[in-house]
């Protein structure tokens, strides 16, 4: 199976095949071909461990929901052009759906006002579209918080109330403005599933509710509504594959919750913090014989640290994780959810805040330690989004310098798995050294006189100039435009050699930039400021 993306606006599908998975969860999940269509728990269950927070609530009879806060959202995108990263992309117009919530706000997908240009709103029954703002964008999470000035719009709409976390075969009614006509749509279902699953736009792992309700292009942003008509989720994304139908994904109410707590605590989204670890189950006896474990200890191996986490500087490679925050990790990964159900321990970090503390347990050497750690948001040396700022980019002789991100390489390659080997194994696998780090390339020559010889050196990773190593695209451009030597050296991956000839190479870039209409040899973010 794979992942694929339907974009919100148009019934165009385009290949999302590789999402990467978060470090912290489990690599043991399952595969599967998503499709993001746009887009306190009472059991009485007595149980040896602490239980992760609950978020169920009980039954009721069947009431209608409010279709009237369901509002239809259009949305005029202009994305960056990653191959000719001094322009943008030619803009295109797509719809999907959102819902008015409490304190004059609408709730859509992330994926549905990504890059936009222009946002407009239109009630139910109206045929007038309202000018919105967008507040807030949660990439990972694919929410998107928006307002409308106008106090017409208001008027007559009473907001969205929230429910809790529904149990498996609850009923769900999902609402929305899908493919197949203008007016507001309802499909009936089930909650099928609850598990930690890949957000396809947020290229990470979150909580996430499997329902049998269609869920189709448009639906993206659209609100999931339980029997008492209160929302229990956001539709974002579907199953698409011949052996399967009506499998589709809503973003559950704690992920919806910690959203806007985020954006109302910190005035703007923050994001999810993350554990920089990789670790290794612990199923197997001898492993946790090896590792001086009890019978009745249970946990996870760290194998690798990250660098930039503040945790690195507390926790160490072959530590086992006893618990976090007082809830009891299994040797596969997971902790206690709701009765008869597990989850992957990514669920707990997840319902943190950036800057919050957590206590971890860990076995070191036969012994148990406890450590205050302080959460940070996972730094990446391939950021897996620009979050909506344009590309960066550096030009001298023609040589055309990029930092490299994720959507950079959909962008070159599509399927990340076409991308060149050691860019692919970068992106999987190697982590940022420094916070400021980047792995930049050459992503393209732009022909002239004086690159004959160079015209087919694409994306291709630079090491160093003139002798010093390459740390980022901004140190790049700040010692190429401050060189004194006669030469400017580019040592690349594989052995390569660029060389030019200092004042050569800067007059031929002014003839370059003209033939070219570029109107800077760098873009904004590199400039110095005076």
């Amino acid at each position: 199976m794979y992942l694929q993306f339907i974009n919100p606006t148009s019934t165009t599908t385009a290949l999302n095949d590789n999402i990467p998975i978060s470090k912290v969860a489990s690599s043991s999940l399952p595969q599967q071909s998503l499709v993001v269509v746009d887009h306190n728990v009472e059991l009485g269950v007595v149980s040896s461990e602490p239980m992760v927070q609950r978020w169920d609530g009980g039954g009721g009879g069947r009431v209608v929901p409010a279709m009237d806060a369901v509002v239809k959202v259009f949305c005029v995108h202009t994305e960056p052009n990653f191959s000719l990263p001094w322009q943008r992309k030619k803009q295109y117009s797509t719809s999907s759906s959102g819902f008015v919530i409490k304190g004059r706000k609408v709730l859509t997908n992330a994926h549905s006002v990504d890059h936009h240009t222009q946002v407009k709103v239109k009630k139910r029954g109206s045929d007038t579209k309202y000018l919105a703002t967008v507040l807030a964008i949660g990439t990972e999470c694919d929410i998107a918080m928006l307002t409308v000035s106008a106090d017409e719009f208001w008027e007559g709409i009473s907001p969205v109330e929230f429910g809790t976390l529904p149990a498996l075969q609850d009923a769900v009614t999902v609402v929305g403005y899908p493919i197949g006509g203008d007016t507001i749509s309802v499909t009936s279902g089930v909650v099928s599933r609850m598990q930690i699953l890949s957000y396809v736009h947020g290229s990470t792992e979150l909580l996430g509710m499997q329902i049998d309700a269609a869920i189709n292009s448009g639906n993206s942003g659209g609100p999931a509504f339980n029997d008492k008509g209160k929302c229990v989720g956001i539709a974002f994304q579907s199953l698409k594959h011949e052996d399967v139908e009506n499998i589709g994904y809503v973003i559950p109410i704690p992920v919806i919750m910690h959203f806007i707590l985020d954006y109302e605590k910190n005035g703007a989204y923050t994001g999810f913090p993350i554990i920089g670890i990789e670790w290794q189950k612990m199923e197997n006896p001898d492993l946790r014989m090896s590792m001086g474990m009890t019978p009745d200890q249970k946990g996870v191996r760290i194998r690798r640290m990250e660098p930039t986490s503040p945790e690195s500087l507390l926790l160490k490679p072959s530590d086992v994780i006893l618990s976090f925050d007082g809830v009891n990790i299994a040797n596969d990964g997971t902790v206690s959810f709701r009765h008869g159900e597990r989850i992957g321990f990514s669920y707990l970090v997840s319902q943190k805040y950036i800057g919050d503390n957590a206590l971890v347990k860990v076995l070191r050497n036969s012994q148990t330690l406890e450590f205050n750690i302080k959460l940070a948001k996972h730094k990446e040396l391939i950021p897996s989004h620009i979050e909506g700022k344009p590309p960066s980019y550096y030009i001298i002789a023609g040589f055309v310098f990029t930092a490299v991100s994720v959507p950079y390489l959909r962008s070159e390659f599509g399927n990340l798995f076409d991308v060149p080997i050691k860019l692919l194994d970068k992106h999987l696998h190697a982590m940022a050294e420094s916070v400021d780090e980047q792995l930049v390339v050459v992503s393209q020559v732009l022909v002239a006189d004086i690159n004959i010889g160079y015209e087919d050196i694409v994306n291709n990773q630079v090491l160093d100039f003139n002798g010093k190593p390459v740390k980022n695209l901004k140190s790049l451009a700040n010692m190429v435009e401050n060189c004194n030597d006669e030469y400017l050296k580019f040592s690349l991956e594989y052995n390569q050699m660029v060389v030019l000839q200092t004042k050569t190479a800067r007059a031929a870039t002014l003839d370059i930039l003209t033939t070219h209409c570029i109107s800077s040899s760098m873009s904004d973010d590199l400039k110095t400021k005076e």
